[in-house]
């Protein structure tokens, strides 16, 4: 992959030395906001294959294989447990861009956690059906909010020379989030009482507690204060940030671009979610179609059907031993997030997603083809398909998991970024439910079902091609550019020439607040400051 290290001219903190961490340290601890998602969306793999819970809230319907204490749940009652933490995802996702906008983003994230808090507080204490599943939708509507928050918070506050590292680390945090889901279960699996299910359940008070007390010590972002008129707090913020005095020039440089990109789009009116829609030399209706299905495609890597439904999919292909192994494909999730952190700086944003779409493409292709040539009694074959589940895991790991997430979070301008973004996760909340949604009926072999089995990979090996082909023709590379460059980016080129651009944006070390204009008027700016 080509790539070197990201050149980058002012931004935030560009000034400052770089071993001056606590700005970055602020930024990342809003990842731990990942917990809450990676943790809340894995737990529940392993909870509704435990014996206590399934005589909670299941039927018996006689010992079997597939039932060995002879309780089970229908497809359509699993379908609905997994699927309705993303319905309440969906609308939390979509009410984080009033809540951004009217609360602030940092405001906002407290709110989330008290929703959450919520949520895990009614899924403890359930002892029937109804209280739990209303238990997972407020604890959804929390992630949702979260989900939106977060990569904002940190977009609009992270130095742009490791913005894209740090707006990763929150899919990292998922990822950390997964993995102590699948360990806590795995401890918990064999005890027979409502313990089993409930202490993995409320050990999420834990993380909403440490991210809830952790942002009243951070600042709001300098673009929301600056939004909101509110200039000698946003100089503050941007001081601690970066380290930097407040009247630093350096800081009173960013803040002046943050204010001349604002007043560029409240010139066009008040914002709303027709604006996110419009079509014009801004590209504003292309960037947000952008967000949205890149979220989308996300989803569609197939990556939360083995998140979801791995420990039953791992039992069902006859692998022993199904909760350890749900447990390495974690651990391999977030240890090959760290590389794709390191590498969003190093070879773009665009090159990573090309080369983990076409990873997953061939691995989830020869999953499908060695599930239905051999039989779940093939120790090898096992082996093999496990093996293969992991290369792909790590192929998402390192590119779509968090750089999907970088995207939406560095893609739109000021004035519609929360409401654009809210828009490009509630698609991937949407996708999310709708796959665990569907994702019984297509896998399992009660009457009316599918029964596609393993079979299923050769439709996400399908979806993970149009991922290649989307990237191509929609992501431009945004590596080292400020979110204001961001804006000169996609007036003044496409997705595939964009690379080319960017290094023109880096070079001349172009600034919104000096440049109203596209390609030319840059020239003319740069040929100005080279007579001087």
């Amino acid at each position: 992959m080509p790539g070197g290290p990201a050149p980058s001219g002012p931004g935030i903190g560009a000034a400052a030395p770089k071993n001056k961490l606590a700005g970055i340290l602020m930024t990342a601890f809003a990842a731990f906001g990942g917990i809450l998602y990676g943790y809340d969306t894995g737990t529940i793999s392993g909870i509704i294959a435990m014996d206590d819970w399934l005589k909670t809230f299941g039927r018996f319907t006689g010992v079997t294989s597939a039932a060995p204490n002879g309780y089970t749940i229908s497809t359509s009652n699993e379908s609905l447990v997994v699927s309705i933490l993303s319905a309440g995802t969906f609308f939390g996702a979509l009410t984080g861009a009033p809540s951004a906008d009217i609360l602030g983003r940092r405001i906002g994230i407290i709110t989330a956690c008290i929703v959450f808090s919520l949520g895990i507080a009614l899924q403890t204490g359930a002892s029937n059906w109804a209280t739990f599943i209303v238990g997972r939708f407020f604890a959804g509507f929390g992630v949702g909010l979260v989900s939106t928050l977060v990569p904002m918070y940190q977009s609009e506050c992270a130095p742009k020379w490791i913005r894209g590292a740090v707006v990763s680390g929150y899919q990292w945090a998922i990822t950390i989030g997964l993995l102590l889901a699948s360990v806590i279960n795995n401890a918990t699996k064999d005890r027979q009482d409502h313990s089993a299910w409930r202490i993995p359940i409320s050990i999420q008070f834990i993380w909403a507690f440490i991210l809830f007390v952790g942002m009243f010590y951070l600042p709001e972002t300098p673009r929301w204060l600056i939004k909101k008129g509110r200039d000698e707090a946003a100089a503050k913020s941007l001081s601690r940030l970066t380290s930097l005095p407040p009247d630093d020039p350096e800081v009173q440089t960013e803040l002046e671009d943050i204010r001349a990109a604002l007043r560029e789009e409240q010139a066009r009116g008040e914002s709303s979610y027709l604006d996110c829609f419009k079509f014009n030399r801004s590209k504003i209706a292309f960037r947000t179609l952008s967000g949205i299905f890149i979220q989308a495609w996300q989803q569609l890597t197939g990556i939360n059907f083995i998140f979801y439904f791995g420990t039953t999919f791992f039992k069902n292909a006859g692998i022993k031993d199904p909760f350890l192994t749900s447990v390495a494909t974690n651990i391999v999730n977030v240890f090959m997030t760290l590389p794709g952190m390191w590498g969003v700086e190093r070879f773009g944003r665009r090159s990573l997603l090309l080369w983990g779409a076409v990873v997953m493409c061939i691995c989830e292709y020869i999953v499908a083809i060695i599930g239905v040539t051999i039989s779940v009694n093939n120790t090898a074959g096992q082996k093999a398909l496990i093996a293969l589940v992991c290369i792909y895991i790590a192929a998402f790991a390192s590119t779509w998991g968090p750089i999907a997430w970088v995207i939406v979070g560095e893609i739109f301008p000021l004035n519609i970024r929360a409401k654009a973004m809210s828009l490009s996760v509630a698609s991937n909340w949407l996708w999310n439910w709708a796959i665990s949604y569907a994702t019984p009926y297509l896998v399992n072999s009660d009457p009316g079902d599918a029964n596609l089995g393993v079979k299923v990979f050769f439709i996400w090996g399908s979806t993970c091609a149009g991922c290649v082909l989307f990237t191509y023709f929609c992501i431009p590379e945004t590596k080292g550019l400020s979110l204001e460059q961001v804006d000169l980016l996609y007036q003044n080129s496409t997705p595939i020439t964009s690379a080319r651009y960017r290094r023109e944006l880096i070079t001349r070390d172009v600034h919104i607040a000096d440049v109203k204009g596209g390609a030319h008027e840059i020239t003319e700016d740069h040929d100005e400051k080279q007579q001087v």
